[in-house]
């Protein structure tokens, strides 16, 4: 199921990306508090994952907590303002491959199950992040 759902969102990685209509999203993921415990799971499964973890040394992990936080929190209609570099620009030359977008999803969505986030929710984050990818893939 999750590799059709991964299948699915590089299908939608090239459609334009419209500003979300409502905060419905966000106050489905348990708005600033969800997200913030959201994305903090997130970085504890990178951590314990082998396939990813090398990408993630040598980082200020706090500063990248914060603005991941910023970014979702703007990406599904929340009150935010992110103040982070473009995707293109932090990551440039890591060289990141689309398995490693992969196990980054795999990690969110792990996330997103131990905070009880319900699957059409997830559906609809990943959605709006989906056109993110060409923007991290080989730079």
């Amino acid at each position: 199921m999750r590799r059709l759902l991964l299948l699915a969102l590089i299908a939608l990685a090239g459609c334009a990306q419209q500003p979300p209509k409502d905060d419905q999203l966000y106050r489905d993921l348990g708005e600033q508090a969800g997200i913030t415990r959201i994305v903090e799971g997130m970085l504890l499964n990178i951590a314990q994952d082998p396939r990813i973890v090398r990408h993630f040394e040598n980082i200020d992990i706090v500063r990248l907590r914060d603005k991941l936080v910023e970014q979702l929190c703007v990406e599904v209609g929340g009150p935010c303002t992110y103040t982070g570099d473009s995707m293109e620009e932090s990551h440039t030359g890591q060289h990141l491959t689309p398995s490693d977008f992969n196990a980054l999803v795999e990690n969110l969505q792990d996330a997103m199950d131990a905070e009880g986030v319900p699957t059409p929710a997830q559906n609809r984050l990943l959605a709006r992040l989906a056109p993110m990818r060409a923007q991290v893939i080989d730079r």
